[in-house]
């Protein structure tokens, strides 16, 4: 990306970082393109079928590595807690807790071990994933964030992280493992693996990848809590930039094919009957009724809504001081841990591990309640026996340290899989104190913004979701304690506090409003949740942002809003553009082009040509300067010429008094020497400057004037292209025409894609720095640009909805005067130049 100028908060504690924006705008070497001039309607159809077979396997992958990771989870989590649960019930009596919580502490600690030496092999693996997923379908490129050695990582390592007992869950990173397999699949090559590779040149442009990556991760959504739709819903709204119609089909029938196919393997694997579906996601919320015996209960009435807007409210200021406390230990690790080796990272992760499975243990022993086992209840919907109650939540209820008859409260919701403890507090009515509750909720609410940010591949959801759920059965406890409303569905409250501590969190609103219907199965709840979350979002945002634009901000990436502020309106293109350019001619000598690309680091150059006085001339000494010439003339379209054009097309028209008028206009033209105002106005006459050839790069001796010349634009050309074009050798010499260059395909330029040869690595010695190159077939001749008069607003629409790398500025007589990129439109660069604007009035 050609950078600007950027600026940062004043809490900022990372210089931003010149991540490259991924380039969406589509150019003359376009593959759909090629596809729909060479090919007849049949073969464009089965190109387009070709997608969505690619987009189907894309879900039914998605959906095996959910159904590996949904495997060994529970497969490492039930032999530790078998193993923990025997210890504990034999050195309760024997007085040996101590070896018990030894035994605990040795698995938690080589789980999170592993997991964390993962992260080492592949830090992008680290976290959730959903920041960078955000900013790669925002338009940045993150280095390694899509790559197969990335998704092998998250995948294995957040088994182990959630197995080893940290507040941690694994929805979050399957949509990062989604992802990836979107932007893999299509591609039939791996970088990572570099035997895997076909012979596959479609797909290969950072768009295409893009829809793919939007199709993977709302696969990992559909995947992870069962909702398809939720899952679209989410992809459109936390992540493209660029949305349309068949982009929607495509995305959707990925994520049913991702639900079904977990939905599949899960229920013949579990129940042993296949071909039910029985297990929508990895995450079940089960379902929520009254008991048939309690005529007055009812899921939620009016009056509820109500106390839901409250705990909205709550919602909001808890994930607001959540929000605020983890971005203090961000900051915290940034100075003082990730500077530092690496060894560091890993031991911080074992120090969080060890941390909180003695503050578990310990918990479960001290501060639990042994609560008595009865058949029955006698409050409001308590009336549910312990037998009426799914077998899956019943026999989660854990005995630690208590006698026979009794249950332990806290240990029930500690020593079990966070799935099951979220069961516990959706559908066990009666079952925890209080005190239980609002000590759980404080440690759990602790450890979990600590343990968010670690090196370990981790979720947010399901942690946010349970400290949710403990806030709401708390609130529904009290509701019947102590004001008497015993009509009220503790199941209800527990949800509703689920959604509005994980809307306060991560800011979610329709996505996630979708996602928690299709996880309950219960349309009725569609109203309550939305509100909830609604309030919940505009209370967080009274304060800060949601947590993972929080880590997105600290990691300096540019990244997009939906739309600038009123105020920007002040500023125009003029205002933010980066007038001092690095550019390119038409035709171009190797030597130029060669340093140009070793001392810059921008991702693309304009294509333009200077302003000459006496052009004659220098056509006469100089072939290169000639070719430069006339393409510019051949390129100027005036009136003149197009109605030339046009009346030499009417002349095959049978009509006698079509062909008279031709032959008349053609009669009253003026000679071909002579040149038409409007061409004397587009080449506007300027005294040529010495020493300004277009072989020579240039010089920090040049004046101001020298420096900024007009320049007529003629289109955009990329760094990847340029590159490509010096490693295959594609010139011409002086002595010949250019029409001798060879011609690269659009497969042979995109054929290094995604990882295009570095200038510093190639090796030029065979190449003569004389010879010249044409760069005037690969470029993008008719890129999107502004005028220097537009508004702000209008450029970061334009910008942002069709996915622009690169906004060229040109004024009324076809000058480049500067180029907008999208470190030029991110929010810190426009206050910027908005408190400048301010200063100069």
């Amino acid at each position: 990306t050609i950078l600007g100028e950027t600026h940062e908060e004043e809490d900022e504690i990372l210089p931003r970082k010149d991540y490259e924006s991924l380039d969406y705008d589509r150019c003359i070497n376009d593959p759909y393109l090629e596809i729909l001039e060479s090919m007849d309607n049949k073969k464009a159809q089965r190109y387009e079928a070709v997608k969505w077979v690619l987009v189907f396997a894309i879900g039914v992958c998605t959906g095996l590595v959910g159904l590996f990771v949904d495997f060994f989870v529970r497969l490492f989590t039930q032999l530790k807690f078998q193993v923990v649960q025997s210890s504990v019930e034999e050195c309760t009596e024997k007085g040996c807790l101590a070896l018990s919580l030894l035994e605990l502490l040795g698995f938690n600690l080589t789980f999170v071990f592993l997991a964390s030496l993962l992260v080492l092999i592949q830090p992008v693996a680290a976290g959730s994933g959903i920041p960078e997923i955000k900013c790669y379908l925002n338009g940045v490129k993150v280095p390694g964030v899509v790559r197969l050695r990335t998704v092998v990582c998250k995948a294995t390592g957040v088994l182990f992280s959630v197995a080893g007992g940290l507040f941690v869950g694994k929805e979050g990173p399957m949509i990062h493992s989604g992802a990836v397999v979107g932007a893999g699949l299509p591609q039939f090559q791996s970088i990572s693996l570099r035997k895997i590779q076909f012979n596959f040149p479609y797909f290969r442009s950072d768009r295409d990848k893009r829809d793919f990556v939007s199709a993977g991760a709302a696969a990992g959504v559909a995947a992870a809590f069962g909702a398809p739709i939720g899952g679209t819903l989410f992809s459109l709204e936390e992540g493209s930039s660029f949305w349309n119609q068949g982009l929607t089909w495509k995305v959707l029938f990925c994520s049913m094919a991702a639900t079904f196919t977990l939905n599949f393997f899960r229920s013949g694997i579990q129940f042993g009957s296949w071909g039910s579906f029985q297990l929508p996601g990895l995450l079940n919320f089960g379902e929520f009724k009254c008991s048939e015996s309690d005529k007055k209960c009812h899921l939620w009435t009016a009056v509820d809504l109500g106390f839901f807007i409250l705990m909205g409210i709550v919602g909001g200021l808890l994930g607001a001081t959540f929000n605020c406390l983890n971005k203090r230990l961000a900051k915290y690790r940034m100075r003082n841990v990730h500077p530092k080796p690496k060894l560091v990272r890993v031991l911080e992760s074992l120090l969080v591990s060890l941390t909180t499975t003695v503050v578990v243990f310990v918990a479960s022993m001290v501060l639990g309640e042994c609560r008595q086992m009865s058949s029955s209840r006698h409050s409001g919907n308590d009336t549910l026996s312990l037998q009426d109650i799914s077998e899956d939540v019943n026999s989660s209820i854990k005995t630690f340290f208590c006698p026979n008859e009794t249950y332990n409260d806290m240990a029930t919701l500690f020593f079990n899989p966070q799935e099951s403890a979220i069961l516990q507090l959706f559908h066990q009515d009666g079952t925890f104190s209080p005190v239980t509750l609002s000590l759980f909720f404080l440690l759990y609410f602790l450890l979990s913004c600590w343990t968010y940010g670690i090196s370990v591949p981790s979720g947010l959801f399901v942690p946010s979701l349970l400290c949710g759920a403990a806030f709401g059965r708390l609130v529904a406890n009290l509701l019947k304690s102590y004001i008497g409303l015993d009509h009220i569905y503790s199941g209800t409250f527990a949800l509703i506090g689920a959604a509005a501590f994980l809307g306060g969190v991560v800011r979610m609103t329709i996505s996630l409003t979708v996602i928690l219907i299709e996880s309950t199965n219960e349309i009725t709840y569609g109203l309550p949740i939305m509100i909830t979350l609604m309030v919940a979002k505009w209370t967080g945002d009274f304060f800060n942002k949601g947590i993972y634009d929080i880590h997105v901000n600290l990691r300096g990436v540019p990244l997009l809003e939906w739309e600038t502020g009123v105020e920007m309106d002040k500023l125009r293109a003029s205002d933010i553009m980066e007038p001092n350019l690095t550019y390119v001619y038409p035709h171009t000598r190797i030597q130029s082009l060669v340093s140009i690309l070793r001392t810059t680091v921008h991702h693309a150059f304009p294509v333009v040509t200077e302003n000459r006085g006496n052009e004659r001339e220098f056509m006469k000494g100089n072939q290169l300067i000639s070719n430069n010439i006339k393409f510019k003339k051949s390129s100027i379209l005036t009136r003149a010429g197009e109605q030339r054009k046009r009346s030499q097309s009417m002349k095959s028209y049978p009509s006698s008094e079509l062909r008279n008028m031709c032959d008349e206009h053609i009669a009253t033209e003026e000679p071909p020497e002579k040149e038409d105002l409007l061409q004397q106005m587009l080449e506007r006459r300027y005294t040529p400057y010495p020493n300004l050839y277009p072989d020579q790069s240039p010089s920090e001796e040049w004046t101001m004037e020298e420096r900024f010349r007009p320049l007529t634009f003629h289109g955009l050309i990329l760094r990847s292209q340029l590159v490509t074009l010096l490693d295959r050798g594609v010139c011409y010499s002086e002595s010949q025409s250019s029409a001798s260059q060879p011609r690269l395909s659009h497969a042979e330029m995109s054929e290094d894609y995604p990882r295009y040869p570095d200038i510093h690595d190639l090796d030029l010695t065979l190449l003569n720095p004389r010879m010249i190159v044409d760069v005037t077939p690969y470029m993008n001749p008719s890129p999107f640009t502004v005028s220097p008069n537009t508004h702000v607003s209008q450029v970061f629409n334009l910008f942002r909805t069709m996915g622009l790398r690169h906004l060229p500025v040109v004024n009324a007589v076809g000058e480049v005067v500067g180029i907008i990129t999208r470190h030029n439109l991110t929010h810190e660069f426009l206050q910027a130049r908005l408190r400048q604007h301010y200063q100069t009035i």
